[in-house]
């Protein structure tokens, strides 16, 4: 009785599409080659950021911040300490 109540499916596209952990670390890896050692997902002026702190083989630690919805790079930096 109720299974037509709405003449079409209800099903909304994904309009917020963002890209993945594991995509956001990829293109990480690509620009700062090295070991992830920590994701955080951060809301910087209202936009989803992932930063990612990879460690490279010269021992020096990176900060990649990847913009969530798209996974363009917003930033690279070489961070001073390992906090």
């Amino acid at each position: 009785m109720y299974g037509n109540y709405y003449p079409h499916p209800v099903h909304t596209p994904m309009v917020r599409q963002r890209v993945s952990l594991q995509q956001a670390q990829d293109i990480a890896l690509k620009r700062v080659p090295g070991q992830v050692l920590h994701v955080d997902m951060d809301l910087d002026h209202g936009v989803l950021v992932y930063e990612i702190f990879i460690l490279t083989s010269q021992n020096r630690m990176f900060e990649v911040e990847v913009l969530a919805k798209s996974g363009k790079i917003l930033k690279v930096e070489e961070e001073d300490d390992f906090d």
